[in-house]
Parts: C-alpha cells; sequence; structure tokens
C-alpha cells in the first residue's frame, strides 16, 4: 500500500502546494481522496492520470476539497478511448454536487463533441452517497466511511482503506470526535488536515481565527493517533503552511503527544505501509 500526498496546501494559493488530494494505491488500483486545486498536475508527476483512477471519494464539499473534480471528469472523458464513467463516492449532498458540476461542463461538452468525430459518448459519474459503515468490498478491497464533525459543513466523512493486511485513514477536516475514533483504531497510517492552533492565535485576522474550531490542531491529531493505537500519523492541509525549514516545530508538538512516526507531509510526499 502507498499514499501520496497530492496536494497538502490549504484554501490560501500558494505556488508550492496544491489543494488537498490524497492517492492511495492498493491493490492494483489508485483511490483518489478529494481533488483540490491543481490534483491532476499533482497526479501527472505520481504517475497516474485521470483515466486510471478507480474512483474518486470526497470527505465533505467545501471548494478547497472538489475545485479540481471538473478537471478529472473533464480528462478522464477527454482522454478516454472508449466510455469510462468516472465513480464519485462522498456524502450526502455529492450527488446534486456533481450533478451542477456537470451542468457547469456543458458547453465545454457540447465544443468537444462537435469537434472530435470519435467522442460520441458524454461524461458520465455515477455517485454513492454515504454516511457509515462499509462503502466498497470486493474481498480484496474494503473501503469504509464513518461521520466526521466539520460543523456548520454537514455531513462530513473519513474513509478507512483496508487491503494488503494494511489499513489508512483519509480523515478530511474534522475536529476529534467518535466517528474519526472508529476509523482510525489500530490503523497503520493515519491523514490528517491540521491547523498550527499557536500559530494563529499569534495572527489577529478574525477569519483566520474561525478555522480553528473546525479543525483538528496538530495536538488534536496527535492525541487522536494516540489514542487510537495508529503507527504513523501524517499531517496534510497544514494551516499556515510550515514556512521552509521549520517543518520539525510542527513535528515537536505532535510528538508531545504522541510516540509514533509523524510526517510532515508536502507534495508528492509518498508513505509506503
Amino acid at each position: 500500500m502507498q499514499i501520496i500526498l497530492l496536494g497538502t496546501g490549504n484554501p490560501m494559493p500558494d505556488p508550492d502546494r496544491a489543494g488537498p488530494a490524497t492517492l492511495v494505491r492498493v491493490a492494483g488500483r489508485d483511490l483518489l481522496f478529494d481533488a483540490g486545486r491543481g490534483v491532476l498536475m499533482r497526479l501527472a508527476a505520481a504517475g497516474s492520470s485521470p483515466v486510471g483512477l478507480a474512483g474518486v471519494w470526497l470527505t465533505h464539499l467545501h471548494s478547497d476539497h472538489t475545485t479540481d473534480l471538473n478537471d478529472v471528469v473533464t480528462m478522464r472523458w477527454a482522454m478516454g478511448m472508449v466510455p469510462l464513467p468516472l465513480p464519485v463516492t462522498g456524502p450526502p449532498g455529492t450527488a446534486r454536487f456533481v450533478e451542477r458540476t456537470l451542468a457547469m461542463l456543458a458547453d465545454d461538452i457540447g465544443y468537444r463533441l462537435a469537434h472530435h468525430d470519435d467522442l460520441t459518448w458524454e461524461p458520465a459519474c455515477p455517485v454513492t452517497e454515504v454516511s457509515d459503515g462499509v462503502v466498497f468490498d470486493d474481498g480484496e478491497l474494503r473501503i469504509s466511511a464513518a461521520p466526521t464533525d466539520h460543523a456548520p459543513v454537514r455531513p462530513t466523512v473519513g474513509y478507512r482503506v483496508e487491503a494488503e493486511g494494511r489499513s489508512v485513514v483519509i480523515a478530511g477536516d474534522t475536529v476529534p470526535c467518535v466517528g474519526l475514533d472508529r476509523l482510525c483504531a489500530g490503523a497503520d497510517v493515519y491523514v490528517q488536515t491540521v491547523v498550527n492552533r499557536a500559530l494563529i492565535e499569534a495572527i489577529p485576522v478574525p477569519r483566520l481565527q474561525d478555522v480553528l474550531d473546525y479543525h483538528s490542531s496538530v495536538e488534536d491529531a496527535a492525541d487522536t493517533a494516540a489514542r487510537a493505537g495508529v503507527g504513523t500519523l501524517v499531517l496534510t492541509h497544514l494551516v499556515p503552511a510550515p514556512a521552509p525549514g521549520t517543518e520539525q516545530a510542527w513535528v515537536t508538538q505532535a510528538a508531545a503527544r504522541f510516540a509514533g512516526e509523524i510526517v510532515v507531509g508536502a507534495d508528492l510526499t509518498s508513505i509506503t505501509v
């Protein structure tokens, strides 16, 4: 099992960090979790493509986690030599979001159909909406979802991927909660979006201060990891983005509460389980 952090940024544009997206390679499949800004560029750098994805799993419908889903949809369709529907899984509301995304793309779809004689079908995205329980299980790969807490964004979910005797949790944006603990129990790797509370509290901007009440802090993530007995904690969607050379300070904060391996994510960081 391989986890590749395609994008580790936050809503603020950053020349070095794409928007939130994580690739899990397991059982011969590429699984994409969230589709933030620049996801296809990072997917190409990871040696994958929209055509090669087994599907997309959305943790929630905040724009920074979904803004480039339209690019994934368009390029999977335009690059495919045969009809290749893109399965999309997410919390309730995802079907409506995908429907609106396809409606937004209607003009572009028309242009491409008119120009390419061999392109005779439109993009399709079968949607599965989930709140809790098993999302997928074919005996080789199992994906489960559980509700998380990113209020007032509702509903939100995290995912646990299990295959090859290993497990990884993609938590998305959430504060500590029962659903998150359930997903993380005994996981090999736990990927959590985090904010650095001390740094944010030192910046007197109310809109930035607001992020503190619905994201896990570094300490929160470390507490969750320790409580759940995970092997490796991976910090992503870092707010504010660490200045180069300061990553160890984030590790030190987490290590005060969690004794396992700690990874401060950068774009294209790869973790093999």
